[in-house]
């Protein structure tokens, strides 16, 4: 894909009737809840969408190899983290890794930390495997224009209410995204990446 390459990110396309979950609402009604995009996928996606669709079988495929390889190489050079290959596993989504990962790591009645706000469906995932959710709200900073943890509070939900699991916000495209945030703050994981 060529980087250099610019989008019209300004452009505004009308996906009202279109079936667009996020945009088939009530007129005047600004869908924020949904991170959806509102702009076309780049040539290069679509190209290869167009290309396996044009095989004309649409069978169960396996996760090939390469999928793991392309994840480290990327955390490697955006993050500078290493990670194995086995740490790596695949899922169809974010909601059904949330909810695995809830069903998992805690038991029922434990207490689940969720920095808000969030995409709303996430409480759904933990309160209906019988957990109960607890907010740390993030704090938003007006002249920074940026999202900021209460360290404090997390600090109380997590030893004094003796939460089982974190669940840290999701960053792309939903209002929680604290792109800005400085995680040197939260135990010296370095600057904050956007993306």
């Amino acid at each position: 894909m060529d980087a250099t390459r610019q989008f019209d990110f300004d452009r505004l396309y009308d996906r009202r009737k279109t079936g667009s979950l996020k945009w088939d609402v009530k007129e005047g009604e600004l869908p924020m809840w949904v991170a959806d995009m509102d702009f076309p996928t780049v040539p290069e996606v679509r190209e290869a969408l167009e290309q396996k669709a044009g095989e004309g079988i649409y069978g169960y495929s396996v996760v090939p190899d390469e999928w793991q390889q392309v994840i480290c190489d990327r955390w490697k050079r955006r993050y500078g983290f290493s990670m194995a290959h086995e740490w790596l596993i695949f899922c169809t989504g974010v909601i059904p890794a949330v909810t695995c990962a809830v069903k998992r790591m805690t038991n029922v009645g434990d207490n689940v930390v969720v920095q808000t706000p969030v995409y709303g469906i996430f409480f759904h995932s933990i309160e209906n495997q019988g957990r109960h959710v607890l907010e740390n709200p993030l704090r938003y900073q007006e002249q920074k224009k940026t999202y900021e943890i209460d360290f404090e509070d997390l600090e109380k939900k997590l030893y004094e209410v003796s939460a089982k699991l974190y669940q840290q916000s999701a960053r792309q495209g939903n209002p929680g995204d604290y792109a800005g945030y400085d995680q040197n703050a939260a135990g010296g994981q370095g600057q904050d990446y956007a993306g």
